[in-house]
């Protein structure tokens, strides 16, 4: 298997999922005071199925028809089957999320789930991937920027039920970063991001029909938020996060994926007018530094990549 080697253009591409999600927090924070998660849920990722139709056909629908007729019929096979595996993922992860936040702080909540920059290059490792130290110091900055900026000072540290539904949460979309590491080269990223999608919003419907009593007055007063999250934080960003992860590897790919707290808490600043302390400033500046780190090549790496081009001009 040929070795991801991070491409600039891709990490563009994952770093600008991660700022499109923190916004996304402010959406699902507004959104939430009209309507249950997974009603939520299921009418964003619904929407966010839809967004990406025009945009399958314009970019996947020429290769798509190039193609040999039993090449195809493999092809959209294996797409759909990695769409519904990685939707099922999603709504694992979120659906922890939304129950594991009710009786758990919004910034201890965020750093629990952010864990997964951790547990990804871990389970990587089981799987045969390896990070370079680099990575592994970048990952250590990180998990310690997280905790400045989202753990106040004096906040329990204790373990409730809602931090083990966190916990699990963080494990949910550790393996979806990987699931979508090994899926999204097998097949078509459009077709796996909008089946994901419509995936996730079916079992939501479902859950909110047993769960909820939704109302379509408490739909249209949450609107806006679940416009920007369908359309932006669904059908764009995870689609950046499908097509990115071609190209990068998984611990990077977290690493890049975990600013996403960052821009939550500008974006609360921005927007919420909510204020910095210096602990969380310089919680900003120990991730934005670690994403930096993770970017700059090792020596080793470097100089077999001379030598390697030295050869090829020989």
């Amino acid at each position: 298997m040929e070795e991801k080697k991070n491409n600039p253009g891709y990490q563009l591409m994952l770093l600008l999922a991660a700022f499109v999600w923190g916004i996304a927090f402010v959406a699902q924070k507004t959104g939430m005071e009209h309507v249950g998660p997974f009603t939520f849920a299921g009418v964003r990722f619904f929407l966010a199925g839809l967004v990406l139709i025009p945009v399958l056909i314009i970019f996947s629908g020429r290769k798509i028809k190039a193609m040999e007729k039993e090449a195809r019929k493999a092809y959209i096979r294996n797409s759909v089957l990695y769409g519904l595996i990685c939707g099922v993922i999603i709504f694992v992860a979120t659906s922890l999320q939304q129950f594991g936040i009710l009786t758990t702080s919004a910034g201890k909540s965020g750093f629990i789930t952010a864990l997964y920059i951790v547990l990804v290059p871990v389970i990587a490792v089981f799987l045969g991937k390896r990070a370079g130290y680099k990575v592994w110091i970048s990952i250590a900055l990180a998990v310690v920027g997280m905790f400045l900026l989202c753990i106040k000072n004096g906040e329990d540290l204790s373990m409730s039920s809602g931090d083990i539904l966190l916990i699990l949460c963080a494990i949910a979309f550790s393996f979806h970063i990987i699931a979508v590491d090994g899926l999204s080269v097998k097949g078509d990223g459009i077709i796996i991001s909008m089946v994901q999608f419509l995936t996730c919003s079916l079992i939501s419907l479902i859950a909110m029909m047993i769960f909820e009593e939704p109302t379509v007055s408490g739909i249209l007063d949450a609107k806006i938020p679940i416009l920007y999250a369908g359309i932006m934080s669904g059908g764009v960003a995870y689609t950046f996060q499908i097509i990115g992860q071609a190209k990068v590897q998984p611990a990077v790919a977290s690493l890049l994926m975990s600013m996403e707290s960052v821009f939550s808490a500008l974006a609360g600043f921005v927007i919420l007018r909510e204020r910095m302390t210096g602990r969380e400033l310089v919680g900003c500046a120990l991730m934005f530094a670690a994403v930096i780190l993770s970017q700059l090549p090792e020596r080793n790496r470097v100089k077999a990549e001379e030598e390697a081009e030295t050869e090829q001009s020989i």
